[in-house]
């Protein structure tokens, strides 16, 4: 067997759904909403599959979903798209950035990947032979520096890997993190992968697309998903925008992962991206006052909140708990207190951070409130 995966623990995210599953806790681990989505995108899915096309689909996307995809991003954050040429579509934002990576690393290049991280990057830079250089981020603010950059750059760089917002820690890097990094990509001839999933789970202004900014334009490829701008993570439906001479190499390497995406999902996506203004506005509210009221909630229990700038996610400081070890602590929750939540250091490689733990309020406020009840159990241990 390939060591590369053989040797790879369970991912976290399977281990505490199981054990919240098995001990009927509250899952606030895994980063899923507890609504089943907008239903007029589910029933133009439903539509579709039976009375539309449901054989094979173009190989790049239906040409409603790339065109939807160019006006879309032209409209919320200004950017000039060639449907044609600069736009595909992927079964999943997973399958986009393994498309990605091994359609532009080769053996020996190295890779910035910023930590805390998604979990498949690392693994997929490793299949392409490529040498990872990470960027340790350090809590409260994981912020970017000149310093950290510096260190991970170097002649040999041949992409990054760049979340934005990040998960795990909710951090939207503004306009001073953004041109930095521009700015080493520029100095040394690196491509920027940049995972921008969480695009639309902003709270505060519009997100800043790393393919928007000055120089960026034919060294950036954008990853978007459709899962997560309509809470609909089952479908599996990703966005890939990249400049032509990139987005050749890029279709190569989907050609022969996915191929291809299932078309009612791909028309109901179209038909989604086309919505009012309004939805997108409003979906953004919603999760803002399920931050808040979430975050209200454990301030008032005592614990130490780091503030959610996007994503679905919130986290908490458990050095005020006297806890040293966010693992053992998270597995306590879920044992212990039932509910279940995310130790921020598996998402590290190296230099990992051991007083983070991440919660998801994308959840019911019954939900949210019912985890609160059980959680108020740790706080009064703690004092």
């Amino acid at each position: 067997m390939n060591p590369l995966f053989a040797n790879l623990p369970t991912t976290v995210f399977e281990v505490m759904s199981s054990l919240a599953r098995e001990t009927g806790a509250i899952n606030l681990g895994q980063g899923f909403p507890d609504n089943p989505g907008p239903e007029d995108v589910r029933r133009a899915a439903a539509d579709a599959v039976m009375n539309g096309y449901n054989q094979y689909p173009s190989m790049m996307g239906i040409p409603e979903l790339r065109s939807g995809i160019a006006a879309h991003y032209r409209h919320w954050q200004g950017l000039d798209l060639d449907a044609t040429t600069e736009v595909m579509v992927t079964s999943g934002a997973t399958e986009a950035l393994a498309g990605a990576i091994l359609g532009i690393v080769e053996p020996g290049d190295e890779v910035v990947l910023f930590e805390p991280m998604y979990d498949a990057y690392l693994p997929l830079v490793k299949l392409a032979g490529g040498v990872p250089r990470f960027v340790t981020l350090q809590p409260p603010h994981f912020r970017l520096t000149e310093e950290a950059l510096a260190k991970a750059f170097s002649p040999k760089t041949k992409a990054v890997v760049f979340n934005n917002p990040l998960n795990p820690t909710a951090t939207v890097f503004g306009a001073e993190d953004l041109a930095l990094l521009a700015d080493f990509c520029r100095r040394f001839d690196a491509i920027a992968i940049s995972d921008e999933v969480w695009e639309h789970v902003v709270f505060d202004g519009r997100h800043q697309p790393v393919l928007g900014l000055e120089g960026m334009r034919e060294r950036s490829v954008k990853i978007g998903s459709a899962g997560k701008i309509f809470s609909l993570t089952g479908w599996k439906v990703g966005f890939v925008c990249a400049a032509p001479h990139i987005m050749k190499v890029l279709a190569k390497s989907h050609q022969f992962l996915a191929f291809t995406t299932a078309p009612n999902l791909q028309a109901a996506v179209a038909y989604g991206l086309a919505k009012e203004d309004a939805y997108f506005d409003e979906m953004r509210r919603d999760f803002a006052r399920s931050r808040d009221r979430f975050s209200a909630g454990l301030e008032t229990l005592g614990f130490r909140v780091i503030p959610s700038q996007g994503t679905y996610f919130l986290n908490i400081d458990i050095t005020p708990l006297g806890e040293t070890d966010d693992v053992a602590f998270c597995r306590r929750l879920v044992m212990d207190h039932g509910v279940a939540a995310i130790p921020v250091s598996a998402f590290y490689a190296e230099g990992a951070v051991k007083n983070v733990v991440r919660f998801c309020f994308a959840k019911r406020d019954e939900t949210l409130d019912a985890g609160l009840e059980r959680l108020a159990g740790v706080a009064r241990r703690a004092a």
